[in-house]
């Protein structure tokens, strides 16, 4: 009878610190699901409006890729305010922990999203706005891929279907370049705006596992920011060279927007800025998911944004869209849809598996 008190006392504790466990587990979700909303966010609006964006400057006379290159990158500064946020609100110093691992794999990384950042320019100088997007979706089938070598992604049937059906997509496109090419533009121009696409959708499938591996040796969303300013300045880096090299640099912007540009110097100078700006909301949104979730999840939500840069090349520009393209648009919604159900059941099987194990560990408790 005298342990009775004791018992009780400790079974009081144990319900007290478990309670207190809930608390902080649920708190932890709410500042989890917030963060993961504020990363979709940034990415739907970056995507969106910077694809639209950068067509636009070639649309009204921009001439230089090398300029278009640079300011997918350029905004890196703009991660400063965002870095000095989060010093003040958790207290941790900038660049703690950051290891030279971390600082040659981002500068690397960086250097590798340049080239891809030119890559997308001259598909985007080529090829309009819904083309680039439809080509760009087949990220998705190089990201499966991918994903299963560096990151071991088991590989299932629904993901095989969405690989073959975006294949078929970007064959059907390739078939059809007859059709689809805007008028003066030759038929070599197109393929090479065909295939930059495809590489640049090959190159950003790269990026996102090899972001998931190395994000497993980063401790906090800080250092995601902080690697991600490392990797827009040395894209940066690269671009500012290649506009060097080029015989243009920052002088020729200033000439182009005063005798290239026909929409004036001033729309030029608010469309470089706005692409800046844009630019960073994208890279930093899909650096936050695959942080935050998995590359995979993140290739499904850049995919699912491709289908609305379709509709925005449509409406914002009267990018044509005929039978082939139509054919093409399906065919990527058909892959997407049976990509995102085998994710599904993936998650349900995982879901009912963990509830048999709860429940074999619940019966053996009692016991």
């Amino acid at each position: 009878m005298e342990n009775a008190p004791q018992a009780q006392a400790q079974a009081e504790t144990a319900s007290s610190t478990q309670n207190h466990t809930h608390k902080e587990t649920k708190t932890t979700s709410k500042i989890y699901m917030l963060l993961l909303g504020i990363n979709y966010l940034c990415l739907f609006v970056g995507s969106v409006t910077s694809t639209l964006l950068s067509k636009f400057y070639f649309i009204h006379k921009g001439s230089s890729r090398w300029v278009s290159t640079w300011v997918q990158s350029a905004g890196f500064p703009l991660l400063l305010p965002l870095i000095y946020f989060l010093f003040r609100s958790t207290g941790r110093r900038p660049f703690t922990g950051f290891t030279s691992y971390l600082l040659v794999m981002s500068f690397t990384i960086g250097l590798l999203l340049g080239l891809n950042n030119l890559l997308f320019s001259v598909g985007t100088s080529y090829l309009p706005v819904s083309t680039s997007s439809l080509l760009l979706s087949s990220q998705l089938a190089f990201n499966l891929v991918l994903s299963a070598v560096i990151v071991k992604t088991k590989i299932s049937y629904q993901n095989l279907n969405c690989v073959v059906l975006l294949t078929m997509s970007s064959t059907l496109l390739a078939l059809s370049s007859s059709v689809d090419r805007p008028p003066g533009l030759t038929r070599g121009k197109y393929f090479i705006g065909f295939f930059s696409t495809i590489a640049a959708g090959l190159m950003f499938a790269l990026y996102l596992p090899v972001m998931e591996r190395v994000y497993r040796r980063v401790d906090c969303y800080a250092m995601v920011v902080e690697m991600q300013l490392v990797m827009e300045a040395a894209a940066t880096v690269l671009a500012t060279a290649g506009m060097a090299a080029a015989g243009g640099g920052f002088s020729d912007m200033r000439r182009e927007s005063l005798e290239g540009f026909d929409k004036g110097p001033a729309a030029y100078w608010w469309a470089v800025t706005g692409n800046v700006v844009t630019w960073q909301l994208c890279f930093m949104g899909t650096a936050g998911m695959v942080f935050l979730t998995t590359s995979v999840t993140g290739g499904i939500c850049m995919t699912a944004l491709m289908a609305v840069n379709v509709v925005g090349g449509v409406v914002v520009y009267g990018d044509d869209f005929g039978g082939v393209k139509v054919v093409a648009t399906l065919l990527c919604g058909w892959g997407f849809c049976s990509y995102v159900y085998g994710m599904y059941m993936k998650m349900k099987d995982e879901r009912e598996r963990a509830k048999i194990n709860n429940d074999i560990g619940h019966e053996m408790t009692q016991v």
